[in-house]
């Protein structure tokens, strides 16, 4: 029996006027995964957190949640999910548990449920015992975003979504609720905005990419790799002229590419390598590359490419295909 996702998404359209917002984005969530909304600042990705919890009608194409779908039955949608919009705005007069069982009521959680879900909200965002009766207003910014977590979990949604969770905390905060997020995997179905990319890669199991409005690419960070980064890659030290280990490895049938070089001290170079050879290269690259006359390898390591290197490569893949299909104005 085929499972319903969580989240589909249509050839979902904004526009305000003149300006496309977002244009045909397509993509689905499976249940209980953490997926990663990635894109630059005005790439869409808040214009579709929006439309799916139902505060934003789109302009064409449709989307549903657990199979009911956003547009028809926005009331109904809102019960299954918990939005944690980016600003986050709480009432800075309130204590955390007085504020969360006004919530509680306004999102409707029958009155006989409301102090266990509460609780439990709590619990999980780590309040109960540090924050629950504090003022919100003197509480410090991590605390903040777990009160707007444990508001986005009230009532048990199937679906959490998180836009920039993360934004203006410090490292220590970050891993707190990057741990948060790591017990919500497989309880709820989660989407996570955010421009810090290790936080992305740490936390999700799959990512979509969204620029100017589009989705350029889906899927896992080793999907993503072999789509946009090909290659096996290593990074090495060598003492000498770098010129001297492209030649070196060409003669010894190498495809190999020199994707970035920087200076050290001792006339020793960093060097990136892209290497289309297959296989187990490490050894092959050490014998290929050691007692020649010209350079000295002092290190070498296999490097993998990470989310904010994939990034890149999918967003300039996308405006160059942009620039190529833009009609050409004849004289």
């Amino acid at each position: 029996m085929e499972t319903t996702p969580s989240i589909r998404v249509k050839d979902l359209t904004r526009q305000y006027g003149a300006l496309t917002a977002i244009h045909k984005v397509n993509f689905s969530v499976n249940p209980g995964e953490v997926v990663g909304f990635l894109g630059p600042n005005g790439a869409g990705k808040s214009t579709t957190m929006r439309i799916l919890s139902g505060i934003m009608s789109a302009t064409s194409g449709s989307a549903w949640v657990d199979g009911i779908c956003v547009a028809q039955n926005p009331h109904e949608v809102k019960r299954k999910i918990g939005y944690m919009p980016e600003n986050n705005p709480l009432p800075d007069d309130m204590r955390v548990v007085e504020y969360l069982r006004f919530r509680a009521r306004l999102k409707e959680v029958p009155g006989r449920q409301i102090r266990a879900s509460v609780e439990g909200a709590m619990e999980i965002c780590d309040l109960a015992r540090t924050a629950r009766r504090k003022i919100i207003g003197t509480l410090s910014k991590g605390f903040r975003q777990r009160v707007g977590i444990a508001d986005a979990l009230l009532g048990n949604p199937e679906v959490i979504i998180m836009d920039e969770p993360t934004i203006g905390l410090d490292p220590h905060q970050i891993q707190g609720i990057r741990k948060l997020i790591d017990n919500l995997r497989g309880k709820h179905t989660v989407i996570l905005s955010s421009h810090i990319l290790p936080e992305i890669e740490r936390s999700c199991d799959r990512v979509i990419i969204i620029n100017r409005g589009r989705i350029v690419a889906a899927g896992s960070s080793a999907e993503l790799r072999e789509e946009f980064l090909p290659g096996n890659r290593f990074s090495m030290v060598v003492e000498g002229a770098e010129t001297a280990v492209a030649s070196r490895l060409a003669e010894r049938s190498f495809d190999a590419t020199i994707l970035e070089s920087t200076a050290l001290p001792e006339n020793r170079s960093r060097l990136i390598l892209r290497i289309k050879n297959e296989g187990d290269l490490g050894s092959a690259l050490i014998q290929a590359l050691s007692g020649h006359s010209a350079f000295t390898l002092h290190s070498l390591a296999p490097r993998e490419p990470n989310l904010e290197e994939i990034f890149l490569a999918a967003t300039k893949r996308s405006w160059e295909e942009t620039i190529e299909t833009k009609p050409k104005i004849s004289a």
